[in-house]
């Protein structure tokens, strides 16, 4: 029998395909599953515009039929088959598509479920077999035919016996080597979980001889084993049934079989949309946060199908960063894939499905924000600092989607609120959304510089997490209201002239102070906030005193440092002595400069510079 040389590659081609297309060798079983299912498609179609033609869906499957001790692997479907040019013309040119040929044929709309669009996915088969056998008998043929080929040498073709219509593909599995094994492919675990992972939702069952045991008859301890034809795939996935059927409990099932998480979702989101691209989705927001998701090895992404096909297990393009956190699946048909079917290209569909989800998210975040507050709370607990990267990150471009969902503690409510809930209550004269910086609740409402904000009754968000204020900087406003560190050097806030005065009497004395603390400060002055404290630091500029502390805890952080103001209280009676040693002793006022110095720091939660001297200086004024 004479031997055809493929027509159109070489056999570098073949060995890229089989060696470099495919990053796993599994994916060839759901590249023959794939190409099954469209041969039924092909039959459902015709059987639409053929009235001779029934089509009873339960007469159309896939079988996968094991042959360990031959090592032999079978994919049949009762599809439409092929004649002898089709096998010809379909498997003899590398990367022509049978499915493709069809719906160009019959002038099928773009978005029909045929997708087989490169004709290469076949040819994964060489990947775990030396010999590829092709039988199949076309619908309204007589006749049946054999395609078989080893690889790169070429194919034959000649008749054969076939009693029904569809394609049957053989594998000649291969030996194992150091590298691989290949009898996994013969295992029956193996092959469930292969069909459960990258088919499980294509339309027509997949049947598979799958091993039981039971109580030999007449026996109580005794076992024998049997076999019993199963499907193993569930065909209808929850995403294509309808809304209306479906319960909170099947939800929380699938998000558990899907092995999203250990927790319960904290909200579920179903979507079905048909338009300029057609595409289903159920997502998913957790309760709780994963255990590496604030690392690098985190991957965000969802689950990617098409035709009820696993394309990609982690779909990151489908999310933008801040929304990471969300889990699910989409499934579209109107996708371009590239060459293996693994990856997509970056195409308009994509784009527009990943901005429909992400307004989607949106809307539901904010809709669970007013309506179930608690529950919002809790995920905000879990989440919050997303979202605040979301805003820090690409300069500020996603703060309008995010700003809404920001919640910060409130000095006056004593919980969590909001933005638009805090500018609602602010009285008209105040400014400014003022903020206080510190490591948790119980710090920020000691610091010394809330007072004056505080007497004049203006609410403070307090901030805790170290992502807190750089998110704010690239926020800026809110509603045309500008943010206000607490700790910052203009509050906008009207003080008393003997305040305002404070700093022209006492100019000799801070200058004093300033040359005392030079290089660790950049001015000395009066307090405008000051109340019942005597001393506290405040800061100019974009930086402040708590961004510093985060960028010097980074590694390999440069020595950034804030422009620091020392602010004293000159109605307090520690100045009073600080007049007093300037007139009288020099050295006890740089004494005393300086322990005020380490006192802000301190108040700060910042290092004092020299610990031993200190604590030197603390004894020195109880000697």
């Amino acid at each position: 029998m004479e031997k055809k040389q493929f027509k159109a590659e070489s056999k570098k081609i073949l060995d890229l395909m089989i060696n470099s297309i495919y990053t796993h060798k599994e994916i060839f079983l759901r590249e023959l599953i794939s190409n099954a299912s469209d041969a039924i498609d092909k039959i459902y179609y015709k059987a639409l515009t053929d009235d001779s033609l029934k089509f009873d869906k339960d007469n159309y499957y896939i079988k996968i039929i094991a042959d360990k001790d031959n090592r032999i692997l079978k994919i049949c479907d009762t599809g439409i088959g092929m004649t002898k040019e089709e096998l010809d013309d379909n498997l003899g040119v590398i990367a022509k598509s049978g499915s493709l040929a069809f719906k160009e044929a019959n002038k099928l709309k773009d978005g029909y479920d045929i997708i087989g669009q490169f004709g290469v996915g076949f040819y994964s088969a060489f990947m775990v077999a030396d010999t590829v056998t092709v039988v199949s008998k076309a619908l309204g043929s007589e006749e049946a035919y054999k395609w078989e080929s080893n690889g790169v040498e070429g194919y034959t073709i000649e008749p054969c016996k076939k009693d029904s219509v569809g394609t049957e593909i053989i594998l000649k599995i291969k030996q194992n080597t150091e590298d691989e094994n290949f009898d996994e492919y013969l295992e029956e675990y193996r092959i469930k979980s292969i069909v459960k992972k990258y088919s499980d939702f294509v339309r027509y069952p997949i049947k598979l001889d799958v091993t039981k045991s039971k109580l030999k008859e007449g026996s109580e301890d005794e076992y024998e084993e049997y076999t019993e034809e199963e499907v193993i795939n569930s065909m209808v996935p929850l995403w294509r049934k309808n809304k209306n059927e479906l319960t909170e409990e099947d939800y929380e099932n699938f998000y558990s079989e899907k092995h999203y998480g250990f927790d319960k979702p904290i909200k579920h989101i179903h979507i079905s949309v048909d338009g300029a691209v057609s595409y289903n989705a159920i997502l998913f927001i957790p309760e709780k946060t994963p255990y590496d998701f604030y690392t690098k090895e985190y991957e965000k992404g969802l689950e990617l199908y098409s035709n009820g096909v696993l394309i990609m297990n982690k779909c990151g393009e489908l999310l933008p960063d801040y929304f990471s956190f969300v889990k699910g699946i989409v499934e579209s048909d109107d996708l371009s894939l590239n060459i293996s079917r693994e990856l997509l290209q970056h195409d308009r569909q994509l784009k527009l499905i990943a901005k429909n989800i992400k307004n989607k998210i949106k809307n539901e975040l904010s809709n669970l924000l007013k309506n179930q507050r608690e529950k919002y709370e809790k995920f905000y607990e879990s989440f919050g600092r997303q979202l605040k990267y979301g805003i820090y990150t690409e300069f500020g471009m996603n703060k309008d989607i995010l700003q809404d969902l920001l919640m910060f503690y409130s000095s006056k409510e004593k919980k969590m609120v909001t933005l638009d809930e805090y500018v609602s209550r602010m009285p008209e004269e105040q400014k400014y959304i003022y903020y206080a910086v510190g490591d948790s609740i119980e710090r920020i409402d000691r610091l010394p510089q809330t007072e004056l904000v505080a007497d004049k009754g203006y609410e403070i968000l307090y901030f805790t997490e170290d992502i807190d204020e750089f998110a704010i900087k690239m926020l800026a406003k809110y509603k045309d209201k500008e943010f206000r560190s607490v700790a910052s050097g203009d509050l906008g806030i009207e003080t008393d002239e003997n305040t305002n005065n404070a700093n022209e009497e006492n100019k000799e004395l801070f200058e004093r102070m300033k040359k005392v603390l030079s290089g660790k400060v950049k001015d000395v002055r009066a307090s405008k906030r000051l109340k019942r404290h005597p001393v506290c630091l405040s800061s100019e500029g974009e930086l402040s005193i708590e961004m510093e502390k985060v960028l010097k805890s980074m590694p390999n952080s440069e020595d950034i440092k804030a422009d620091k103001i020392l602010e004293i209280n000159v109605k307090h009676d520690v100045f009073k002595s600080l007049k007093e040693a300037l007139d009288k002793d020099e050295d006890k006022f740089d004494l005393y400069t300086r322990l005020l110095y380490d006192q802000a720091l301190l108040i700060e939660g910042l290092p004092v510079s020299d610990p031993v001297e200190f604590s030197n200086n603390i004894c020195k004024i109880m000697m």
